[in-house]
């Protein structure tokens, strides 16, 4: 896999979390753990994308 489609393929896992997250926020039934877990993915995957952007521009 070259280094621009597993960028693009982060960056469509990190939209699928966003959408994940947006639902499990207007869901009264959804807890906090399961939304800060959430969180926690779609941060790491943008650091592996911002890791994987910086390299592409050295």
């Amino acid at each position: 896999m070259t280094m621009q489609a597993h960028l693009e393929s982060l960056e469509k896992k990190h939209g699928a979390l966003e959408e994940r997250l947006h639902t499990a926020l207007a869901s009264p039934s959804v807890n906090d753990e399961h939304i800060a877990e959430l969180k926690r993915l779609k941060l790491r995957l943008k650091d592996e994308m911002e890791r994987l952007k910086a390299s592409t521009r050295h």
